[in-house]
């Protein structure tokens, strides 16, 4: 049987997006399903959304920095492709008629065209970690008021996710994230100190983003991860741990009160988890990568040294905190993450940027979620004064080492 989508890529540009039309081709070109591109939107590579654009003849391709507006214009002038601009733009295509929204727009800056899509009740393929930091249950909620779903792109919860059966829920003991461990993963806390940004982002197993990338380093990605899997799963903080496994062979465990434990394997590509999420709840075929056990000969597996990489703790304090600690966790991290990457801090000083915001904000009371506040400006102003406290930080050039 051939699948039939409409789909929009918010984010087709970056890497997740990228992944996601290679595979939209592939699964088309094999004849398991057919695709109608209905959107794509893109920060600011307004060459390769052009591109794309011109290739896949969506109604209406977006670029979110207006500058560049123009320039998408002319390129695709006379291709019957509609070119629009700025960020009200991008949230509009998040709202037309597409039952399947591929979310992979990096960062905060997701979180709004993530939450127009689940309120037109499309089926909503989420590689933005930072939607369901800054607004999990809100944002679970409104998919399911609206008739659509949320189903996890992250390699590490789409496992979950294929792993953990709906009948099962109330068996569940543990959930189990394994990482990579980063390209620092065997360094000393010193070596760590006078880490550069180009080591930061040479990933051994996957190609990410810059910002993703570094999250990896500092295993903040983990510490992301832990609160998704909380909210998506509807597990307690004390059921989820992490596993460094680097090979990236074994995506994530669940186990059961009986003892058994169930993990989804798998190369490492991202193009996987994302076949799955577009043929959900159903598989298709494409000319994915096969697992060669054999050839792989061992997998090995180890506990995270949360002193080295002190992130995981701080995504526990944060889920132990609730209301608006995750968002303000996120927030300070991408902050800091972006000074790093400009060379203003060092490499060990993003998690303690994270970390002391947190302590600013809980001190004045700043972390209690509004109420009777829209989950958009509520997640917004978190966001925005955990900014301006790790800004303040940062401009003070705080040292870890």
């Amino acid at each position: 049987m051939t699948l039939s989508r409409s789909v929009t890529v918010l984010g087709s540009t970056g890497s997740i997006g990228v992944s996601t039309l290679h595979l939209l081709d592939a699964a088309q070109t094999n004849g398991s399903a057919e695709v109608e591109v209905v959107a794509l939107t893109a920060g600011r590579n307004v060459e390769r959304l052009a591109e794309q654009a011109l290739t896949w003849r969506p109604q209406v391709a977006v670029i979110e920095d207006e500058t560049r507006l123009d320039e998408l214009r002319e390129r695709l002038r006379g291709s019957g492709v509609a070119a629009a601009g700025g960020r009200t733009a991008v949230i509009e295509a998040a709202q037309m008629e597409a039952p399947w929204v591929m979310s992979s727009i990096v960062g905060s800056a997701g979180l709004a065209p993530t939450l127009a899509a689940a309120r037109q009740g499309a089926i909503v393929a989420l590689a933005n970690k930072e939607s369901l930091v800054c607004a999990g249950p809100a944002l679970l909620e409104i998919a399911r008021r609206h008739g659509g779903a949320v189903v996890p792109v992250d390699s590490e919860h789409s496992a979950i996710f294929q792993a953990l059966q709906e009948h099962w829920f109330d068996a569940v003991d543990r959930i189990i994230l394994t990482a990579s461990g980063g390209p620092f993963r065997t360094w000393t806390r010193q070596a760590m100190s006078s880490a550069t940004p180009e080591q930061a982002v040479a990933h051994p197993n996957w190609s990410m983003g810059a910002k993703i990338s570094v999250d990896s380093a500092t295993m903040m990605n983990k510490a992301l991860e832990m609160i998704e899997a909380a909210y998506l799963f509807s597990v307690r903080p004390e059921q989820i741990d992490v596993l460094v496994h680097p090979q990236s062979i074994v995506h994530s465990l669940v186990e059961y009160v009986d003892g058994s434990t169930l993990a989804q394997l798998g190369p490492p590509d991202m193009r996987t988890p994302i076949a799955y999420a577009l043929a959900w709840p159903k598989r298709i075929s494409w000319p994915a990568p096969r697992l060669d056990l054999a050839r792989i000969g061992s997998l090995t597996f180890e506990a995270p040294d949360t002193e080295r990489f002190p992130a995981i703790n701080v995504a526990r304090r944060a889920l132990g905190m609730g209301g608006g600690a995750p968002a303000a966790m996120n927030a300070a991290n991408e902050a800091a993450v972006a000074a790093f990457l400009a060379r203003r801090i060092g490499f060990l000083d993003i998690a303690a940027t994270v970390n002391e915001t947190l302590d600013r904000m809980d001190a004045h009371g700043a972390l209690a979620p509004a109420p009777e506040t829209d989950v958009l400006d509520q997640a917004s102003a978190i966001d925005r004064q955990a900014r301006e406290v790790a800004e303040t930080l940062l401009q003070r050039g705080a040292r870890t080492h």
